[in-house]
């Protein structure tokens, strides 16, 4: 039987591949890539030349039955988003379940996910904290910001530079102005960036200042 890895791959900088990494996806015997075009690049980058297969949100469940087979038949598969780690606000979830209901061995590779230098970095309580990734953009939205009114744990969002500040502007109609938060954008890029501050603070920087690329929110919880 097989093994299916799960492969983080850099979130910005190339150098944050693992040594580990590169040659898992040197052995296998078919890496599955989110998209192939983008992950191409980084298995040219890194002279890995092996089979790509594409495996995406919306494929998983029609694709991840005859991966499963391709490992109890004894192949090793890869699995690789487009940056970070599978499964966290990217597929890979459905494919690990069917594979654990197999019997297939899953291994997860440590590495790179966006939002844990964003927390670390923030200032905030780290020791506890709700990963919520991205809200609900119309339907449940209110809903989902609402049921966190009480969450004391510092809160982790994932956000487009393009709704940033409406979603900094309702966290601070729901939790208030005064809330801490701390903003992250382009993690382990060039122009890596974090904003700390009040909400209120926060939102007039980024209504001054475009924000522009991957966005981490932090926000604190609720202050007892």
């Amino acid at each position: 039987m097989g093994i299916l890895y799960i492969v983080p791959t850099p979130v910005g900088n190339m150098e944050d591949m693992t040594f580990r990494a590169i040659r898992i996806l040197k052995e296998v015997d078919l890496v599955l890539a989110e998209d192939t075009r983008t992950s191409g690049i980084l298995l040219k980058h890194y002279e890995i030349k092996n089979s790509l297969m594409s495996h995406h949100k919306f494929n998983e469940h029609g694709t991840s039955a005859a991966i499963v087979n391709r490992l109890l038949a004894g192949e090793n598969v890869a699995l690789i988003s487009d940056a970070g780690t599978p499964g966290i606000s990217d597929p890979g979830f459905f494919l690990v379940r069917e594979a654990v209901r197999a019997g297939v061995e899953v291994q997860c590779l440590p590495g790179a996910t966006a939002f844990v230098p964003a927390l670390v970095s923030s200032g905030l309580p780290c020791d506890r904290f709700a990963f919520e990734g991205f809200l609900p953009q119309k339907k449940g939205r209110q809903t989902k910001l609402l049921s966190l009114k009480d969450e004391e744990r510092t809160m982790i969002f994932y956000e487009s530079p393009y709704r940033l500040v409406k979603t900094l502007e309702q966290f601070a109609e729901v939790y208030g102005s005064d809330r801490q938060v701390s903003v992250c954008r382009e993690i382990s890029k060039v122009h890596e960036e974090s904003v700390r501050g009040t909400l209120e603070e926060v939102i007039a920087h980024f209504k001054e200042h475009a924000p522009k690329g991957e966005i981490v929110v932090v926000l604190a919880g609720k202050v007892e």
